[in-house]
């Protein structure tokens, strides 16, 4: 086995809060860089034989570690592993590709279908892997297939093998990031789209983008929508109507502008955000018997 201080890109005690969307976070014993399949099975292995924590992370949008940082290994795909190209009415990404530039790409060669995920703040790999989701879209309804590297092969799995769900597809259906086992890791992903007018497509793009910025925190550093929608309601109605817009635990606080974001408000901490959104769960819980679940993953 190839030694992978020589022959891969990383870092060692990398401050985490560079690589997470909310800007918090301790430092990772190392974050490695790869930039192909060959290399992620390099560092899987590696991390198996010396007992190694592993963590994949993409642009660091949907996660939360804690201030004591993570004790093992950061695989961090955005970036190096991020070509796109388009053929036809479709388009591959790879796991690190930005959503916002799939999304162009496929503009840029007039296909529609994708307009939805332009303001998502992430990957196509945590995308997929969480069946990301906004305006009526979702990214089961594009999705033709995924390159999954699983026991150190590369499978490609069907839409219809994905067994995707609100927020779950068979990547996390069991909640599991840490490892210390080969996974089940996205390489990449085929997506089918449909051929349409540019302008349209442009004029869709730009309307949602409009509304993002009328609803939405983006001046702040944040994890997107930070609780996932309970049955029957909508989390940031019940935040609201809980009376706790503009809750505040340190530099931590709930978004003035919508509720269903939790917000890197004043050089918050982890352990500022973590207090804040268990504060918002018990309170919610208790006024409306209505149990919330974090949309964000909290390691550590």
């Amino acid at each position: 086995m190839s030694d992978i201080f020589e022959t891969i890109d990383y870092k060692k005690d990398e401050e985490l809060k560079k690589h997470t969307t909310m800007r918090v976070g301790g430092n990772a014993k190392y974050v490695f860089f790869p930039t192909s399949s060959d290399e992620i099975k390099s560092i899987l292995e590696y991390c198996i034989e010396n007992n190694e924590k592993y963590i994949f992370i993409g642009n660091g949008s949907n996660i939360i570690f804690s201030d004591k940082g993570f004790d093992g290994i950061v695989i961090k795909l955005s970036g190096n592993m991020s070509k796109i190209s388009a053929e036809g009415d479709r388009i591959y990404a790879e796991a690190g590709a930005v959503l916002s530039k799939v999304a162009n790409l496929a503009r840029d060669n007039e296909l529609t279908g994708m307009e939805f995920a332009a303001g998502i703040p992430g990957t196509i790999g945590g995308a997929v892997s969480m069946n990301a989701g906004a305006y009526g879209g979702e990214m089961k309804d594009i999705v033709e297939y995924v390159d999954i590297l699983e026991n150190g092969e590369i499978k490609r799995y069907e839409n219809s093998e994905m067994n995707f769900g609100y927020r779950r597809s068979i990547v996390n259906e069991d909640e599991h990031i840490i490892s210390d086992s080969f996974d089940r890791i996205i390489i990449g992903a085929g997506i089918k789209l449909a051929k349409g007018d540019k302008k349209d497509i442009e004029a869709r793009m730009e309307e949602l983008k409009a509304k993002r910025i009328e609803k939405q925190p983006l001046e702040y550093p944040s994890s997107g929508s930070t609780f996932k929608r309970p049955e029957g309601y909508f989390a940031g109605k019940l935040i609201e109507d809980t009376g706790l817009k503009g809750y505040r635990v340190g530099g931590a606080m709930v978004s003035e502008k919508h509720a269903g974001f939790v917000i890197n408000y004043d050089n918050a901490t982890a352990e500022d955000i973590i207090r804040l959104i268990n504060d918002v769960k018990d309170k919610v819980y208790e006024k409306f018997g209505v149990e919330l679940s974090p949309e964000v993953k909290i390691i550590g």
